[in-house]
């Protein structure tokens, strides 16, 4: 897809146009369209859920009985952390400032993952099986999420954005993949074996 901005000679950031294939949009009318303003709207909702991700991340590593697990939380950590950078260039990527906005869906995950931890018994693989599952949904919803956002950013040609958000897309895809690679090699076999 042929992305290209043109200023005009007064260099006027609002005269500035954006080409996205054969149309042509003025970057001030862009910023005041509903798609737009709902791609932002998604994007501050996104840095909320990955910034209280990270607390949440921590509470499952200590409530986690194999040292596995516990390293599959500890790497997503991190990573998430990496995600809330790359989100920060994003939002600077688009010309607008990194915000939160509250996301009942993570809220709701988290406080999911945080009955299974009160639930289950500790240093049982059956809570290592079941953080594994609120784990995955977490990384469902975010996979959702940035697979949307990417697909938008490149609608509105927003091109540098959309490989950002491509490549949290993949380490969220990759995260989900290890956590099924670890409940199935062990954890969801011993889980079964518990009285």
């Amino acid at each position: 897809m042929a992305t290209k901005t043109t200023e005009n000679t007064t260099s006027s950031t609002t005269n500035n146009k954006v080409a996205i294939e054969n149309a042509t949009v003025k970057e001030s009318e862009m910023k005041n369209a509903p798609l737009h303003k709902f791609f932002v709207d998604a994007l501050k909702d996104i840095y909320y859920a990955e910034h209280k991700l990270i607390d949440a991340l921590q509470k499952m590593h200590d409530a986690a009985t194999t040292e596995e697990l516990k390293d599959a939380f500890e790497d997503h950590q991190l990573q998430t952390k990496k995600h809330i950078s790359r989100l920060e260039k994003v939002f600077k990527l688009i010309n607008e400032n990194p915000e939160q906005k509250k996301c009942e869906a993570m809220d709701g995950l988290i406080k999911e993952g945080e009955e299974i931890i009160k639930s289950t018994e500790e240093g049982t693989m059956t809570r290592d099986a079941a953080l594994i599952i609120a784990a995955q949904k977490v990384e469902h919803y975010e996979i959702a999420t940035y697979g949307g956002l990417a697909q938008l950013a490149i609608t509105m040609g927003h091109d540098k954005a959309a490989d950002l958000l491509e490549k949290t897309l993949q380490e969220e895809e990759d995260t989900d993949y290890n956590l099924t690679e670890i409940a199935e090699t062990n954890i969801n076999f011993d889980a079964q074996q518990e009285d």
